[in-house]
């Protein structure tokens, strides 16, 4: 299973840096820096993040911009990539947001950016919280806690995810300063928004016993977390141990292993057939709640037919809350969850990273597999 990686190159990030120009942002800064003799350094920060995924090259699809925006660098390094964006000679920031928008359309498993809090800014408008993003510190202005803290830092978390390991995911503010007023000695701040990153593995301390988990602390916690989103929408509640714990914390009757219906906390019907289900959702959005078998990491076509691959395409992918202890993902031993569906095509658009609730506000990436 192929990973894909969205990559943007801002090639003028930090570019005014070292000649103390305060930053980047404007085309009259970058050609004043240009004229000056100021160096690009982004496409060299994302060398070091990219060199470390080199051994992982045959396992790794990167889909990024054409010329310095990234797709050079990744052919001159031996990536199999491919340009879903044709930038100019000399980019501006609408062809990162372009980019991005294009990447949304693929979709990524996760978006690596090189640049400073203007990139963030330009990436966090396209993307919102659609995709996993993570930034490699190449600009003037590293506010925004979508960086990591050295490019090679991006590329060991990238090597992370690729080879399945439990990676936490985050909100993380987009923050800038004025340049303008930086340049006068004053430092503005301002939040733009927040994206998801992936983070190294985090326990929640209040569900952290001994270095274990307490299961039925942690149950509660993702309860808390699923229970938290019910509004409007209709609720489908599949089978499993792990489900049944919302159910119980909402004090509502469970079908251990059949599937009901809920909306607003509140009971709708018991025990759906397939066809029951897809009646009940027509016209309108529904969320899926599903959890794994444990051992076997199938999450859809053991012990849940009722939830059909038409459902499951009314529902989308996005709307697909998948909840499960971290210590149940780490009995898998990084072998990928299953999507078993019954329909090819579906089992191959399930697959790749998905979020896992592991906690109240907690989850991690985790990747799905289908049966090819």
């Amino acid at each position: 299973m192929s990973f894909k990686l969205g990559l943007i190159i801002n090639p003028y990030a930090g570019i005014g840096g070292a000649l103390a120009l305060k930053g980047s942002d404007g085309k009259e800064i970058r050609e004043k820096a240009l004229a000056m003799g100021a160096k690009q350094l982004a496409p060299e920060r994302t060398r070091q993040a990219l060199s470390v995924l080199l051994p992982y090259a045959d396992r790794l699809e990167i889909l990024t911009a054409s010329g310095p925006m990234g797709e050079d660098l990744c052919r001159e390094m031996g990536f199999r990539c491919r340009c879903i964006y044709q930038s100019p000679a000399q980019s501006e920031p609408q062809d990162t947001e372009n980019t991005a928008q294009a990447l949304m359309a693929e979709p990524v498993d996760l978006l690596l950016f090189a640049g400073g809090d203007g990139t963030a800014r330009n990436i966090c408008s396209a993307v919102e919280d659609k995709v996993p993003v993570l930034g490699i510190p190449a600009g003037c202005k590293i506010h925004s806690g979508v960086y990591c803290v050295t490019p090679k830092a991006a590329g060991r978390l990238v090597e992370m995810l690729v080879q399945g390991e439990l990676v936490s995911l985050l909100e993380a503010d987009v923050m800038d300063i004025d340049e303008s007023a930086f340049r006068e000695g004053k430092v503005r701040a301002r939040r733009y928004g927040e994206m998801r990153i992936p983070s190294e593995l985090r326990y929640v301390q209040a569900v952290k016993m001994g270095g274990r988990e307490s299961d039925e602390l942690v149950l509660e916690d993702i309860a808390a977390h699923v229970i938290e989103q019910m509004d409007d929408e209709l609720f489908i509640m599949g089978s499993g141990s792990t489900v049944a714990a919302i159910m119980t914390e909402m004090g509502l009757e469970n079908t251990l292993l059949g599937v009901d219906l809920v909306r607003h906390q509140q009971l709708v019907a018991s025990d759906l057939s397939a066809g029951e289900l897809l009646e009940a959702i027509q016209g309108q959005p529904a969320k899926l709640v599903i959890t794994l078998i444990g051992g076997q990491g199938h999450i859809f076509g053991r012990g849940n037919q009722q939830l059909s691959p038409a459902l499951i395409r009314a529902v989308g992918r996005d709307n697909i809350l998948l909840v499960a202890t971290k210590t149940k993902l780490q009995s898998l031993n990084g072998r990928p969850l299953i999507a078993d569906t019954g329909d090819a095509e579906l089992d191959k658009a399930l697959s790749g990273l998905i979020p896992v609730i592991t906690g109240f506000h907690d989850q991690v990436l985790y990747p799905v597999a289908s049966p090819e």
